[in-house]
């Protein structure tokens, strides 16, 4: 009986500016998987865990420090152009390695309902790439979910009913969101390597004049986004967000296709600038809190997911107990 052929073999790749413990278990919870590669760019020096990161098989470590931009002409102001070369760097350079990669950041954990490596294998060869949906972690202060578990929402796919839901869910500030969501609803790609031409940016890849050619959803795995999984997490990045991040001024509206009406940029101003933190606070409370009444709503409409992410264990596991 003939051997079964192998799986494809895929990568994560990632630029990263985090705490050393967030970065092992991001690292840990994809190795766990079934990472083959994992393409780490760190945008900042974090000797301690450089090393250990550098000491597992299966993980490629870049500092991505002035000698390393220089073949760039200069380190990118922005993060977002910083993670698009970083991406092109690994598909360039390291795509041999692999045959699918995606870009994903360290507060995003791919959650597949089965293999990822049988899920890609059944993707037929005119895909350039699959998208896997999101959904966002809620923040369980003063709830109790069970031990071990972190609530997430998810949202329609449908644009007409994902916006008309949202609007249900969170009444005074569903109007100004897609999906219910801080960050976004786009979702991150597998890509498949080897493509000459192909250019890739955060949510998209581009080749010749295509967006996403072959497009496919994959539908049995989604990525689980800690954007604000707690209010003081929430509140400390808030300022960055603000101007450089998730929320800042360049980006359209959320809710209109011709990107008119409030921004979160906008949104965020305007409550800022009648109610300060306060306004934050209730905004934060509405969206983001895992109320029962809340819960409940999601649960109705099929869009609430409970999920044992079990990091601490992971990182133990692939990067030892002190780790």
């Amino acid at each position: 009986m003939p051997d079964a052929p192998a799986l494809p073999k895929w990568a994560v790749v990632s630029t990263i500016k985090a705490e050393a413990e967030d970065i092992l278990a991001f690292a840990a919870h994809h190795l766990d998987l079934g990472a083959h590669r994992l393409f780490l760019y760190l945008d900042a020096p974090n000797p301690e865990v450089e090393a250990i990161l550098k000491a597992h098989p299966k993980v490629r470590v870049t500092v991505t420090d002035d000698a390393y931009w220089t073949r760039a002409g200069a380190r990118p102001e922005k993060h977002q152009v910083r993670q698009t070369a970083n991406v092109m760097h690994a598909y360039k350079k390291k795509g041999h390695e692999v045959d699918f990669i995606t870009h994903i950041d360290v507060d995003e954990f791919l959650n597949p309902a089965r293999d990822l490596g049988a899920q890609l294998a059944d993707l037929p060869q005119s895909a350039t790439c699959a998208r896997v949906w999101p959904i966002e972690a809620l923040s369980s202060e003063g709830q109790e979910p069970p031990e071990g578990i972190t609530w997430f929402k998810s949202c329609a796919r449908e644009r007409p009913l994902r916006l008309k839901q949202t609007a249900k869910l969170y009444p005074t500030y569903g109007s100004y969101l897609n999906g219910g969501y801080l960050s976004h609803a786009m979702g991150k790609l597998f890509i498949r390597t080897g493509i000459e031409g192909l250019k890739i940016r955060i949510h998209n890849v581009f080749l010749g004049q295509e967006t996403n050619p072959g497009l496919v959803v994959l539908d049995e795995t989604e990525l689980c986004h800690l954007h604000a999984k707690s209010w003081e997490d929430f509140i400390t990045a808030f300022r960055y967000r603000h101007a450089q991040g998730s929320y800042r001024d360049e980006l359209s509206a959320n809710t209109a296709k011709d990107g008119t009406g409030l921004n979160l940029h906008q949104l965020f101003a305007t409550i800022m600038e009648s109610e300060g933190e306060a306004g934050l606070r209730s905004f934060y409370n509405e969206v983001c809190l895992a109320t029962p009444q809340l819960r409940a709503a999601l649960e109705r409409k099929g869009h609430l997911r409970s999920i044992a992410l079990d990091l601490p264990a992971k990182r133990a596991r692939h990067f030892g107990p002190a780790a």
